[in-house]
């Protein structure tokens, strides 16, 4: 079972990752501003069931190579550790623009929700961005790696909803706070990578 202390600090991790405005929470934003609340929850909706299929993509891959051996639990933790530090330092170093919310055609809820699902599914920075982040987490002497991955996953999605479905409802007061405040986008990308980094160094010294 995974201890409180680790639930936390994964917990605060992806909250702060969150609350970054990045190409999802922004879609969510212009579909609730062109369609209203509803269409905004529903691409919200969508984009967390992506997120889940990602979840069980990397619960049922590589919980059956990190319970295979030491060396391969190893082999895929500093894999994935040296993977967020080098996001950390491409975001910290790429020349960021203004932040801009994506233009977006009046669709109703069951498409936004369809094509939310799809986009996020076939992102493989996602993808890449999974394999790397959650078993970061995972500890061989806390039980059952597919457990693990399981409860981190859902975790994440569960959070993921909330806060874009929140992000859905307060459109109407967000949007026009990022339209006279583009500028955001300038250090949204040092933000990023210092927790990326952050994340990186402490988890690759966590168990020595």
């Amino acid at each position: 079972m995974i201890d409180t202390a680790t639930l936390l600090t994964y917990a605060a991790v992806v909250l702060g990752l969150f609350l970054i405005p990045g190409p999802a929470v922004l879609l969510v934003l212009a579909r609730a501003v062109t369609g209203g609340p509803r269409v905004g929850v529903a691409t919200g909706l969508g984009i967390a069931l992506g997120d889940l299929v990602h979840t069980a993509m990397a619960t049922f891959g590589l919980s059956a190579v990190l319970m295979t051996s030491a060396l391969a639990f190893s082999i895929v933790k500093y894999a994935g550790v040296v993977y967020l530090i080098v996001l950390g330092i491409r975001a910290l170093f790429e020349k960021s623009n203004d932040l801009t919310m994506p233009t977006s055609q009046p669709v109703d809820a069951r498409r936004a929700f369809r094509q939310a699902i799809w986009a996020e599914m076939l992102n493989p920075k996602t993808a890449l961005f999974f394999l790397a982040f959650l078993p970061q987490f995972i500890h061989p002497d806390h039980g059952s790696a597919i457990a693990q991955f399981a409860t981190l996953g859902l975790i994440f999605v569960a959070m993921s909803a909330a806060y874009t479905s929140l992000l859905a409802l307060a459109a109407g007061r967000i949007s026009p706070w990022i339209r006279r405040n583009r500028s955001i986008g300038q250090w949204q990308g040092r933000v990023v990578g210092t927790i990326y980094i952050a994340l990186g160094i402490r988890l690759a010294f966590q168990e020595r």
